[in-house]
């Protein structure tokens, strides 16, 4: 027996909570909002420069018009559908609702302004730009920001936090917690400024991006200075030269910019997992919740690990997307027309990641017990200090230890050593004795450089 109609993807069923803001832009509804947008607009600006004869609407007539998009919701989506089934194309169907509208409103002497020497792509590139802009902007960027406004608070508040390091998964020159995660801020603070800097560009220019029919309509006028004024006036950036397409290298500049983030986050939920796995960070058990249908004590990183699937999810489609669409055959293929229809999809992933990061990060502390603990059996990550020390005890003349690297490796390498054993160490060492008492009062908590001080790069 069959089941009633289900969302197939996890993104419009199970998660469709967390990635609402999304679907307002980039569903095929929003889509279709920007489509009628951008046939409205352009009708307004042919009327506002009185083209073709047309005369100036009034601001009861145009506010009516935009008034479309305003109000747009599910009976132009379902008026949409049953033009659709007719046309069996997306934008004249859009174009069909526009003429509806005009007509209802009394305007229909200028009917045949809508859609005025345009190709389909001219009306599609600028509706992804504006829907994909408002997505990034207003959706993906702000919860981008709230995890690195969390990662941040961690970096100032674990600033002192003396950590070891693990270096090829070994026992490494220690650290501290906050520096740890102010690399991750920074990182993403870097890639952040690119995604915001992108330019979202749109073409305006008719069948092959020749204006012909412009021209044919009236050769006196400037067509692409119009085109140009038309597109700036959406906020997108006028690409002056194309094909039939826009060619979506700005996109592909703007998926490969998301793609890296993801990949930046994924190195973020592995360490997160890791830490946790070792116990330096410990989960806060939430009521209610299950970690292991069978073993009760288990409080799973299911935030961390979700959000590492996700982000492999998105990275994938975002990596085809930057590869694909900037690639048409001559001057139009089709191939990016179903392409463009999972870009919300991809960014869906990456959201819903973002999402379980914020709340991952919400959910852990710092150990500091089992931090200590650790950093104090492992002693023997002083011994790059104390060769350190030795070889400018060397240069300076008041040491002629012939290789101290050397003397370090035989003391440290593979073994485990403790405060006594290097005391005993450092006493017997050929060096000043003002070197010796420095070294004396090395610990491995205390051996973190400048690390709290580098927290302030990442603000």
């Amino acid at each position: 027996m069959s089941l009633p109609p289900q969302p197939l993807s996890p993104l419009d069923g199970r998660y469709a909570s967390a990635v609402a803001g999304l679907a307002d832009h980039l569903s095929e509804a929003g889509l279709n909002r920007a489509r009628v947008t951008v046939e409205i607009e352009w009708l307004l600006y042919l009327t506002d420069h009185e083209m073709f004869g047309s005369h100036r609407l009034d601001h009861s007539q145009s506010t009516a018009l935009r008034a479309i998009v305003t109000g747009f919701g599910q009976t132009e989506i379902d008026e949409l559908a049953i033009f659709e089934r007719t046309t069996r194309h997306d934008v004249k169907a859009v174009e069909y609702l526009v003429r509806e509208r005009l007509a209802a409103l009394g305007l229909d002497s200028i009917a045949e302004l809508t859609h005025f020497a345009c190709t389909s792509e001219d009306i599609n590139n600028l509706s992804y730009a504006l829907t994909v802009r408002a997505a990034i902007t207003e959706v993906w960027l702000p919860k981008l920001h709230d995890v690195i406004a969390i990662l941040r608070q961690r970096a100032i508040a674990h600033r002192g936090d003396a950590m070891l390091s693990h270096t090829h998964g070994q026992p490494a020159t220690p650290t501290t917690v906050g520096k740890e995660f102010a690399v991750f801020v920074h990182r993403l603070e870097r890639i952040r400024t690119r995604i915001e800097s992108v330019e979202y560009l749109g073409k305006f220019n008719g069948a092959t991006g020749t204006y012909a029919a412009h021209v044919v309509a009236d050769g006196g006028r400037d067509w692409p200075a119009i085109s140009r004024k038309f597109v700036e006036s959406l906020g997108l950036s006028w690409n002056p030269l194309t094909t039939q397409i826009e060619s979506h290298d700005w996109q592909a500049e703007l998926y490969q910019a998301v793609s890296h983030a993801n990949r930046v986050l994924h190195n973020l939920c592995t360490d997160a997992w890791t830490y946790i796995s070792m116990g330096y960070f410990s989960q806060i058990p939430q009521a209610g919740a299950t970690g292991s249908s069978t073993m009760p004590h288990k409080i799973n990183p299911i935030r961390f690990e979700n959000a590492e699937a996700n982000l492999e999810l998105s990275s994938a489609l975002l990596d085809s997307l930057s590869q694909t669409l900037v690639t048409s055959r001559l001057q139009r293929d089709l191939t990016d027309s179903t392409t463009q229809r999972n870009i919300g999809v991809a960014l869906g992933h990456s959201l819903l990641a973002l999402d379980n990061l914020e709340r991952g990060l919400g959910e852990i502390d710092v150990d500091s017990a089992k931090i200590a603990a650790d950093l104090d059996a492992n002693w023997e990550v002083l011994g790059e200090a104390i060769q350190t020390v030795i070889r400018a005890e060397i240069t300076a003349g008041r040491s002629a230890i012939a290789d101290p690297y050397a003397m370090l490796k035989e003391l440290t390498r593979g073994k485990r050593i403790g405060r006594d054993d290097l005391i005993s160490f450092i006493d017997g060492l050929d060096i000043g004795d003002e070197a010796k008492a420095h070294l004396r009062t090395l610990t491995p908590a205390t051996y973190v450089g400048v690390a709290s001080k580098l927290v302030d790069f990442a603000r």
